[in-house]
């Protein structure tokens, strides 16, 4: 998955992206909330973590031009701003959630879970398919009640097609959720997660439709 963190202290930023990577998650760090708005209108994103306190447009602000225009990427407040009010404006302005700093970093990697799996429509912990499962918070997938740790890209590229099982995701689609700005993506990156994959969980986990993309069945 791909997130934008949208943060302007630098301290706070490097140490959220950095543990967002750890995490398995493609990261892409913008400063201030004009070039937050630049950057969804070019980029897809899988959720936003938004600071309140930024450089030439303030993150409420930043919210409600984003609903306004009913975008309905996750959006998380992450901010210093503690006083109830401040909580009751940002959550009414249209964020899925309010984190408070300083925050512990496992209870935000955990509510970008949460938000993630609410905003898909999937209220199960784990993502399956009927034919294998896929659990976010270890990075295990078990099939046929064997578990199996995946990598951190392997675990990326999964978990895209199975947030939409039964879509097919093109080769573009896969990278745009695997890798961040700043990543060289080799050309036959996907095909070679795949097939990693495939060797791990059995060659019919995965299919192809050629010329358009990759899937998984929906299963029963």
């Amino acid at each position: 998955m791909r997130i934008l963190l949208v943060e302007d202290d630098a301290m706070i930023g490097e140490a959220i992206s950095q543990a967002l990577k750890d995490a398995c998650y493609a990261v892409d760090w913008v400063r201030d909330g004009q070039s937050a708005l630049s950057t969804v209108h070019r980029q897809r994103y899988d959720a936003m973590l938004l600071d309140l306190g930024l450089p030439h447009k303030d993150g409420l602000e930043v919210l409600r031009v984003l609903r306004a225009k009913k975008h309905s990427m996750p959006i998380l407040i992450v901010s210093a701003r503690d006083a109830v009010e401040d909580r009751i404006q940002g959550l009414d302005s249209g964020a899925d959630d309010y984190i408070l700093k300083p925050f512990e970093m496992a209870e935000l990697l955990a509510r970008i879970r949460v938000t993630v799996r609410r905003n898909a429509g999937i209220a199960a912990p784990t993502l399956s398919n009927g034919m294998l499962s896929l659990d976010p918070a270890s990075r295990e997938v078990t099939v046929d009640g064997v578990a199996t740790l995946l990598s951190a890209r392997e675990f990326s590229l999964l978990q895209a097609l199975l947030i939409r099982p039964g879509a097919i995701l093109s080769r573009v689609e896969l990278e745009d959720r695997i890798y961040g700005w700043n990543e060289e993506v080799e050309s036959n990156a996907v095909e070679f997660l795949i097939h990693s994959l495939r060797k791990k969980l059995g060659s019919s986990t995965i299919k192809n439709v050629r010329g358009v993309g990759w899937l998984v069945s929906k299963g029963e």
